[in-house]
């Protein structure tokens, strides 16, 4: 199967898509918002919403839009400025949203989220609930990051990484960055570098073709794309990555057209609570396995237990997830703890029926049960 026609074929299978928009198409210093590309992007909106799809977005702007209504050249550098700088430009990225979806007879709603809604299970399913009552209203849900209350624990850095997020909390088909370059470039565009139109796996090749950037109103850059498209890959979801600033590009994606960098989806799919396990919590500790206990998980689906854990590290409590290793270093596994750091040192390397003679008491015989457990 050739390019065109493997894109075709992920096209007709999308139903869901997340589309991330970046500051650079959203704002220009000493313009404020670009109504212009707002407007041009509505109208494609619509037209994909026509063609039946459901349309999640993730949009930058709000901190760009506050440095252009206070005059600043340069991005804030502390928390509490970043705050302001956002409160003050959200409500105008909104205005102008509302205003360029009107003529197309589309509705828009405002998203706030933090790292902390998608690692507590609770708050996870009840933005889910939210974003997904919205799109049965025929609604576009607008989501960033909530700048304007986040602290530094809660980040998620930049919204690449808030949109493949997003991705696993929609289950959505598809994930499209739109940004100021035309795609992944083996090298200088200026000095000749060529644009690579399909990427089938992210390995350290790809990421060592993506080049860091920040810019004055924006944090992102190819690497942190890269990062995105590769959790996003892991979440079974293909990636493009195309310029935002040509006329119809959502609609020669849609196409099958060689637009932008196509990424592929790799492995299986997760599901619900599984997905979240594995790849939304940020793992608060690691846990260094022996090869029998790897070989017992990966093979045989069993759960972990003490007897098969070389080393522990970090702090961690009941209930939160850790990284589990292999016995070269490399994480294959991630999971919810039965027991805290402090009573798990206490019992590394014993049998399960030694932990209520070690520690005067048992919560389970499994330091980790196979139900909550996830192969990377």
């Amino acid at each position: 199967m050739d390019e065109r026609e493997l894109r075709k074929e992920i096209m007709q299978g999308v139903r869901r898509v997340v589309i991330k928009v970046g500051s650079s198409l959203l704002v220009s210093l000493g313009t404020g918002l670009n109504k212009d590309f707002i407007s041009r992007l509505a109208g494609e909106l619509a037209w994909l919403k026509k063609g039946g799809k459901q349309i999640v977005m993730v949009s930058s702007g709000a901190i760009a839009a506050g440095m252009g209504k206070l005059n600043l050249k340069k991005r804030p550098k502390t928390i509490s400025e970043l705050q302001a700088t956002a409160a003050i430009g959200q409500s105008s990225l909104m205005h102008v949203y509302e205003e360029a979806f009107a003529p197309w007879g589309l509705k828009g709603a405002q998203v706030l989220l933090t790292h902390e809604d998608m690692r507590n299970r609770k708050r996870y399913i009840n933005a889910r609930n939210t974003l997904l009552t919205l799109l049965g209203m025929g609604v576009i849900p607008i989501i960033n990051e909530n700048d304007s209350v986040v602290v530094e624990e809660i980040k998620f850095g930049d919204n690449d990484l808030l949109a493949a997020l997003v991705t696993s909390l929609m289950d959505a088909d598809l994930l499209i960055i739109l940004t100021d370059i035309d795609g992944l470039y083996d090298g200088e565009p200026k000095k000749g570098g060529r644009l690579i139109s399909l990427v089938e796996r992210v390995n350290k090749e790809v990421e060592g073709m993506a080049k860091g950037s920040q810019t004055e109103i924006g944090i992102g850059g190819m690497v942190s794309k890269v990062g995105a498209i590769k959790l996003a890959a892991r979440f079974g979801v293909p990636t493009v990555v195309t310029s935002g600033r040509a006329q119809g590009v959502l609609e020669r994606v849609f196409a099958g057209e060689l637009s932008g960098t196509l990424f592929l989806s790799g492995g299986q799919r997760l599901r619900g609570r599984k997905k979240w396990i594995g790849l939304t919590l940020r793992p608060k500790g690691r846990l260094r396995l022996d090869m029998g206990a790897q070989e017992a998980i990966v093979k045989s689906g069993k759960s972990l237990l003490p007897s098969g854990i070389v080393a522990v590290e970090g702090n961690f409590g009941r209930g939160e997830p850790v990284s589990c290793l292999d016995p070269q270093g490399k994480e294959f596994a991630r999971g919810l703890m039965n027991y805290d750091s402090g009573e798990l040192r206490k019992i590394i390397g014993r049998q399960s029926s030694q932990i209520e003679e070690v520690l005067g008491y048992k919560y389970t015989d499994e330091v980790i049960h196979r139900d909550n457990l996830v192969i990377l």
